[in-house]
């Protein structure tokens, strides 16, 4: 050991002084030492690094946007997120309760800190139930989460201050026509953008102030996806110009983080892929900065997730062949379409055995592009209207109607024409 030491010495310097604890080690020792790494998954494959790499670099973009937030509010969260860490290393080294335990008290505490230093503001969506989240919002009102949740009318907008003054926080939830009509049943209401049109009127807002609204509608210009429930002819849709009086005005309901007109109207977007069609949204999380009434900045931090959801496409020989994955993540969620002209036997199984996400197969080839046809009728002006529609059922539905069916169909056309002349 002493040799050891003073050869490191004369090669190392100083530096030799530290390292002579790893140099008198034994082979026992460092064996051990390699498996407490691997133990808590020090040891990464080559597919690991690449996503790590991308996902500290986006972890390294969001701790850099919130340094605007204040370094003194961001030290006030670091307890919480270290117990959450020291949990996560619990469970990798196989303490799971204990783990646990630990995640669930940093949770608590960063969402303490949350209620008492950052006001948050919320509103339901399409797909809430807006009673159930409005029945203790005047009770979190105390803890600084403000929550609109049912469309009661005007309702007064919080107001924060700055050193450039008062901030109005406007909120509105998801409106209808029919919920707009309930509140003030003498408006003559029959759109969504005549109903927002007047919600926002009631308010009266003060264009020489700083407004925000935070609202969750369909405006038109947005860029949809499957992701996203949309009424039939666009009948949901509103003008962004309903907006002008606000400085900012936060968006939710479609999944595509954009912006509709000007800058300061954004949809943010989801924090994550929910289906194939969205596979080329790039996920992000908007920081919006207001200065003094007409300096309004925003930047967009990327999002990126440990498994991205892509699409893959090419023949089964073309998709298994190690050139073809070798420099991607294959653990990423997949939608593969294979192109052979033959349907491929196990094909699921057997491609797992490279993709173990892989979420969904599709053929793309003569035979379903052939399924998929939709030629026009031959002179439809010389069919019957119940003609057409047998087509069209039996082209959606690959058999025909019944009799049944047909007689229906034939007493409702009968009494809408009736209703008609």
């Amino acid at each position: 050991g002493s040799e050891r030491a003073a050869l490191a010495q004369d090669l190392l310097g100083r530096g030799a002084q530290e390292m002579a604890a790893l140099l008198n080690t034994s082979a026992e020792e460092t064996q051990a030492m390699r498996d407490r790494v691997s133990e808590l998954g020090g040891v990464m494959s080559d597919d690991a690094v690449k996503a790590s790499a991308a996902y500290q670099d986006s972890l390294q973009d969001m701790t850099t946007a919130f340094q605007g937030l204040g370094r003194g509010l961001m030290s006030e969260f670091l307890p919480g997120i270290t117990e959450c860490m020291n949990g996560l290393t619990e469970i990798f080294s196989g303490d799971a309760e204990g783990g646990l335990g630990m995640i669930t008290a940093g949770i608590t505490g960063i969402a303490t800190t949350i209620t008492e230093s950052i006001p948050v503001f919320a509103i339901s969506g399409n797909h809430d139930s807006p009673e159930r989240l409005n029945y203790a919002s005047r009770l979190m009102e105390a803890q600084g989460i403000y929550l609109a949740a049912v469309y009661q009318g005007v309702e007064p907008p919080v107001v924060l201050e700055d050193a450039h003054g008062p901030v109005n926080i406007y909120l509105l939830p998801y409106l209808k026509p029919a919920i707009l009509r309930h509140v003030y049943s003498e408006a003559e209401i029959s759109g969504y953008e005549e109903a927002v049109a007047y919600a926002v009127d009631r308010w009266q807002v003060d264009p020489a102030q700083r407004n925000v609204l935070v609202a969750h509608q369909f405006v038109t210009g947005g860029s949809t996806c499957e992701s996203e429930e949309l009424s039939v002819g666009g009948l949901d849709q509103i003008s962004a110009q309903v907006f002008d009086s606000f400085d900012y005005v936060a968006l939710g309901h479609l999944h595509g983080p954009q912006k509709i007109g000007r800058d300061t109207i954004r949809y943010a977007g989801s924090p994550l892929k929910y289906s194939f069609s969205e596979c080329s949204h790039v996920k992000s999380v908007c920081i919006v900065e207001l200065g003094e009434k007409g300096r309004t900045e925003v930047r967009l931090v990327p999002l990126v997730p440990l498994h991205d959801m892509r699409e893959v496409r090419g023949t089964y020989e073309e998709v298994t062949a190690k050139s073809f994955y070798q420099d991607t993540d294959t653990r990423d969620y997949l939608h593969i379409i294979l192109t052979d002209e033959e349907d491929v036997p196990e094909a699921m199984g057997r491609l797992r055995a490279i993709y173990p996400n892989l979420m969904k197969l599709t053929y793309d080839n003569r035979r379903t592009r052939m399924v998929q046809e939709i030629s026009g009728a031959e002179r439809p002006e010389e069919r019957t209207p119940l003609e057409l529609f047998r087509d069209l059922y039996e082209l959606q539905n690959n058999q025909p109607m019944s009799g049944e069916q047909e007689d229906f169909l034939s007493q409702l056309m009968e009494k809408i024409w009736e209703g008609q002349s």
